[in-house]
């Protein structure tokens, strides 16, 4: 009995024991540990900032740059947009909407283990108008003297240097309200037979040089003409190194030309070292308009670094674009300035003897590149 109590005794210990095993036979697995990325920036520079453009120069590019602790990728987001993952914090964005807009950026950082937090700033972004911008211009909407920030005069008969500027011209220039003024939103530019200075008759012409000149861009001129045998109304240009080359190496551009003694014809013109004054290929191109002095019309020019357009209302004129360019025939690569006149008289026409004023109106003058 004894025996048999012994070792049913031993039997159940070695089948405890072997239940048990030891500690070797098997693991403890451990849950991995959460990585929360921390300290979170985010900074955002805008294009062409600085103290004139607080805002970015026009162009709507930011460059955003974050970094955290712990973080091995990012994301972004502009306001609604998808989000934009980026493995190195960096984020390049062109914003759209034309003027200053604010815009809402968030961040996202991300760990390992896919943990992330997130920050959003607010950016206040310019983004320039798309098409030509306008960079100059009069509206004549101020009566009286013409704006002397953007204006000025020459004066005189062109003597002693160039008596007649050049061309027999028999108008005395001045700056009085009697030959030039801005009235009822235009300029007017009025020629009179009068006696005065010498001279027979009086005008004015109006000149931005010194004040305003450019290089490329569209000119928009709305006006309205002088009419009489004798006058020489004209919109143009002359390049703002004359003084320094002379005329006609600095180049011309007649946007408009108008002689009264031939009423409908209009004409624009080039000026260069190759072709000018009376040369028998001077470059013109010629247009008929019938009403030149009742209404207004818009006398343009496309100026690019190819060729010049000229416009009237809209419709393309004439072209000046030679197939190969040199300072002889193509001047037009510096800066230029704008004239307004109206002449009286010229070596090769003469004035009606009846004539006593006319007046050419201009509504607005406009520049864009």
């Amino acid at each position: 009995m004894f025996k048999r109590m012994f070792y049913i005794t031993n039997i159940i210990l070695v089948f405890l024991l072997s239940c048990s095993g030891g500690g070797n036979d098997s693991e403890i697995i451990e849950e991995p540990q959460e990585i929360i990325p921390k300290n979170l920036s985010l900074t955002i520079a805008i294009s062409g900032t600085n103290t004139a453009n607080p805002n970015g120069d026009g162009s709507g590019n930011i460059t955003c740059t974050a970094s955290a602790i712990d973080a091995v990728s990012y994301g972004f987001k502009v306001g609604s947009d998808a989000e934009i993952k980026s493995s190195n914090g960096e984020f390049n964005y062109t914003c759209t909407t034309e003027g200053l807009n604010e815009y809402v950026i968030t961040v996202f950082a991300y760990s390992s283990t896919g943990n992330s937090i997130s920050s959003f700033k607010k950016v206040a972004v310019f983004v320039a108008e798309s098409g030509p911008q306008l960079i100059w211009s009069d509206e004549f909407n101020t009566d009286g003297a013409p704006d002397a920030s953007k204006w000025s005069f020459d004066l005189g008969n062109g003597c002693p240097d160039l008596c007649g500027w050049g061309n027999g011209e028999k108008q005395y220039y001045t700056n009085r309200s009697d030959n030039v003024k801005v009235e009822n939103g235009v300029l007017k530019i009025i020629a009179k037979k009068e006696n005065h200075e010498g001279s027979e008759y009086t005008s004015a012409k109006l000149l931005t040089k010194g004040k305003f000149d450019f290089t490329y861009g569209r000119v928009d001129v709305r006006a309205k003409l002088p009419s009489g045998s004798g006058t020489w109304p004209a919109i143009w240009m002359l390049g703002a190194n004359i003084d320094a080359v002379g005329w006609p190496i600095c180049g011309e551009i007649d946007i408009m030309e108008h002689w009264g003694h031939n009423p409908t014809l209009v004409s624009s013109a080039t000026h260069t070292p190759s072709c000018s004054g009376g040369c028998p290929n001077t470059k013109v191109g010629e247009t008929t308009i019938t009403d030149y002095a009742t209404e207004f019309h818009i006398y343009s020019l496309e100026w690019t670094a190819d060729e010049l357009n000229f416009i009237i209302d809209g419709n393309l004129k004439y072209s000046y674009k030679p197939t190969v360019k040199n300072s002889s025939n193509w001047p037009y690569f510096a800066p230029q300035y704008l004239i307004l006149n109206v002449a009286m008289g010229g070596s090769w026409f003469s004035i009606d003897p009846n004539f006593e004023e006319s007046v050419m109106e201009i509504d607005y003058i406009k520049v864009y590149k």
